[in-house]
């Protein structure tokens, strides 16, 4: 199992010494980004750094307009010999079948991503990874391992996203933050309290859950079920580098130190869904 971490600055010697994997939102092409990467930065990433594993997200919706441009940025990262493309529309699977390509690809529709069954489907359609969803319990990630031979992809510290709209939100409905030069705003919801983050950028407007998700508690379980990856997202998250090099130690240590599952209970209480099903009534 390897740690993947969700970049929030350029800097990319900062996070090699202690990151054996890197997820880089390509501009134009990728949502919720603290920084995006040009092709060329890709590039020059994957060529300074040989010994990291670099993975591209374009996990924003594609238009008719942009399937040429696409095609152009699929072959090519495939001459990169990236690790993966982080995926949201399906466009994406169709032009690797229709362009015949070798390049890997990440399946991440957010929620969609929730049972064996369907991620089996797209491992044999040609898809080698899955980022699962986060509204799953722990053990159905562990479902997911056990009967699918997809490659698993766990968030497991993050400022969690909740949803994508294609629609400029704060534009539309809130004014006043725009005219200060605000594209983040804080909102409180109303039935259970808590505190989200708008962002607005230019495919839309994303959602945020303003609470670190912390699951460095299912580590160990996820590194003994085989996961491949698990996701830390920098956005957000205090200490992260020192959190990021304590973790790559305690997985090298088979997640044996149960310190450091002491030590970073400091992240919060929030599991999300770890431990908590999602269950569905029919309101009377």
């Amino acid at each position: 199992m390897k740690v993947l971490v969700e970049v929030a600055s350029k800097n990319i010697s900062d996070y090699v010494n202690d990151a054996q994997a890197l997820l880089l939102g390509l501009e134009k092409f990728s949502v919720l980004n603290t920084v995006t990467f040009s092709l060329d930065e890709v590039q020059e990433i994957i060529k300074m750094y040989p010994n990291v594993d670099v993975f591209v997200k374009m996990d924003k919706n594609i238009f008719n307009e942009e399937l040429g441009e696409v095609k152009d940025i699929l072959c090519r990262l495939e001459q990169m010999a990236v690790c993966g493309v982080f995926f949201y529309d399906l466009s994406l699977l169709e032009l690797k079948q229709e362009l015949n390509l070798s390049l890997d690809l990440v399946w991440s529709q957010t929620h969609m991503v929730t049972n064996f069954r369907t991620c089996q489907y797209y491992f044999d359609e040609g898809v080698r990874y899955a980022l699962l969803s986060k509204e799953i319990t722990l053990d159905e990630i562990l479902e997911i391992c056990k009967k699918s031979s997809i490659q698993t992809i766990v968030e497991v510290v993050s400022l969690p996203s909740v949803g994508f709209s294609r629609r400029k939100l704060l534009r539309n409905y809130y004014h006043d933050a725009l005219d200060k030069g605000e594209s983040i705003l804080s909102v409180k919801e109303k039935i259970t309290g808590k505190h989200y983050l708008v962002k607005e950028e230019g495919a839309g407007t994303g959602f945020l859950l303003d609470e670190v998700l912390n699951g460095t508690s299912v580590i160990s379980s996820l590194f003994h079920a085989g996961v491949s990856y698990i996701l830390f997202r920098e956005e957000g998250i205090d200490n992260f580098l020192e959190l990021i090099s304590d973790t790559r130690k305690y997985i090298a240590d088979d997640c044996s130190d149960q310190h450091y599952v002491e030590k970073y209970k400091k992240l919060g209480d929030s599991t999300g869904f770890f431990f908590k099903k999602t269950i569905y009534r029919v309101k009377k």
